[in-house]
């Protein structure tokens, strides 16, 4: 990559991947995105855009407080998640650091809202635990959601995007499903065009195992 881009999310509209308004861990996986030119929008870069992401996925509240440590904390368990995708996708054993890390934060606090009942609310659900938890609590729910994914019948659909530079994630809808976004169909479908008005050869195929870049 050239650059990492921290600014405004907002600024940059990118549908979600095949399957990632479905698992959080997909969603977080795909969570820096790479842009014309080669620069990269880091959705978790800065404690600002990290904050408003886990306010978009209901993982935080409003008025949460996020420092620059937990925004590392938060790209480290999404380079622990990517590495594990790329090893079930790769069929490959997955190192055992992203194993102990993914079950430390599920293990860390309790995920389950448990039932509660008072005169303002009547019967509604609430985290067990404290606000000052908040950051491991959105890291256990990741987790968990990483598991569920990773070990079941799903897991069988994971595929990287096949377009360069394209680094995401995607579970394929349909058996030819190559691509995360229209947009990165176009982009190959175009190279291919260019390809053979100019007898240039397209850019080659990259790897799955692409775990490690973010």
């Amino acid at each position: 990559m050239d650059a990492t881009a921290t600014g405004r999310a907002d600024k940059i509209a990118v549908p979600p991947a095949p399957g990632a308004d479905r698992f959080l861990a997909l969603d977080i996986a795909n969570s820096a995105l790479t842009l014309t030119g080669g620069r990269v929008l880091d959705l978790l870069g800065t404690p600002g855009t990290a904050k408003a992401w886990l306010i978009a996925h209901q993982l935080a509240p409003v008025d949460a407080r996020m420092l620059d440590q937990c925004a590392a904390q938060l790209r480290g368990m999404r380079k622990h998640i990517r590495t594990l995708i790329a090893a079930r996708i790769d069929e490959l054993p997955p190192p055992q650091s992203a194993i102990r890390a993914v079950n430390d934060a599920m293990t860390r606090v309790p995920t389950a809202s448990l039932l509660r009942w008072d005169a303002a609310h009547g019967l509604h659900r609430q985290p067990s635990h404290p606000t000052t938890q908040v950051l491991d609590h959105a890291l256990a729910v990741l987790c968990a959601d990483a598991a569920e994914l990773l070990t079941s019948a799903e897991g069988d659909l994971l595929t990287a995007c096949g377009a360069t530079p394209c680094q995401r994630y995607l579970l394929r809808t349909h058996g030819r499903r190559q691509w995360c976004s229209v947009r990165c169909g176009d982009r190959v479908r175009a190279a291919r065009a260019y390809a053979r008005r100019t007898g240039d050869a397209p850019p080659a195929a990259r790897s799955t195992n692409v775990g490690s870049t973010r």
